[in-house]
């Protein structure tokens, strides 16, 4: 007659047990979800490298772990979206990688664009001697040991430099910072973001991103910003990747963008060539003339 009440205490204290285990283990899980990201898009050669060192071809919906490594082979691109909805998509012959889910990016070298939600928590890129801190924003990034491209399609980004203090800049929708690495941030030059967004692999190529409305608005707001004569073109035109600026007729620039990406060429093995970034035309803002003095000469004159 005694035991009854012992197996009703132990029943009690293994459903107690259980009831405590089961949360924690949706809290793991929940943890683990947002330590990983998802492969939704590839394009032709992509592997990732797993923590133990082994390699393998990349699937769609594969899921892609904190220490792993992906790698893109040539003319290759992949889409990896994260579970807070960021979404970074990797250009050719790129090498990444992240840790505490998207907040921590690191770009070892290559082309991307990260997109990065408004209602997440935000991201942090670190790339060739520069870190770029992203919310809210569409950016394309370009990093070499030789040089580096950061334009800002819609939102706001800063980049610095660990360990400079000061060297800090904010880079606006419509404006490119680029440079070589290890030295000083240089001030953003604008560019056409409309011309941009129909050349570039990383838009052309995959499904409409969720700021495609925000990015088409910021380009709406140039184009009015260049009737009123604001903001001006320059002619100048970096075709993809590298650094290499080229003054071009303006009746070209439709022709060119659409050969773009490809026929992308280098001339030098310093700067690697990019089919996947479109074409980049700087626009400039107008000199204003400072108000003419006046030269009336004072009651003491002779």
């Amino acid at each position: 007659m005694f035991p009854a009440p012992m197996i009703f205490k132990l029943s009690c204290n293994l459903a107690l047990s259980i009831g405590l285990w089961l949360p924690l283990t949706a809290s793991l899980s929940g943890a683990t979800q947002k330590q990983e990201g998802r492969i939704t898009g590839i394009v032709r050669d992509v592997r990732l490298l797993t923590v133990g060192g082994g390699t393998h071809a990349a699937s769609a919906n594969e899921s892609f772990r904190e220490g792993m490594t992906v790698r893109t082979g040539t003319a290759s691109r992949v889409e990896i979206t994260f579970a807070d909805q960021t979404i970074a998509r990797l250009g050719a012959n790129t090498v990444f990688d992240f840790k505490d889910g998207s907040r921590n990016l690191e770009l070892k070298e290559g082309t991307m664009l990260l997109q990065a939600p408004r209602n997440a928590k935000g991201a942090k890129i670190h790339a060739a001697g520069f870190v770029a801190a992203l919310t809210g924003t569409t950016t394309v990034l370009e990093s070499y040991s030789t040089h580096y491209k950061v334009l800002v399609l819609e939102g706001t980004g800063r980049l610095y430099r660990p360990s400079h203090l000061g060297d800090s800049i904010l880079v606006e929708a419509g404006q490119m910072v680029f440079g070589q690495p290890n030295r000083a941030l240089s001030d953003p030059v604008d560019f056409d973001i409309g011309r941009f967004l129909k050349t570039c692999r990383f838009i052309v190529d995959f499904k409409p991103l969720h700021s495609g409305a925000s990015m088409a608005s910021e380009s709406q707001k140039q184009q009015k910003e260049k009737s009123k004569k604001n903001l001006i073109d320059t002619n100048l035109v970096i075709l993809g990747g590298g650094t290499v600026v080229s003054l071009v007729d303006p009746s070209q620039i439709d022709a060119i963008g659409r050969a773009t990406p490809a026929a992308a060429t280098t001339t030098s093995r310093a700067t690697p060539a990019s089919a996947d970034l479109g074409t980049i035309e700087t626009s400039s803002k107008p000199v204003r003339n400072p108000p003419a003095t006046s030269s009336t000469p004072t009651d003491n004159a002779q």
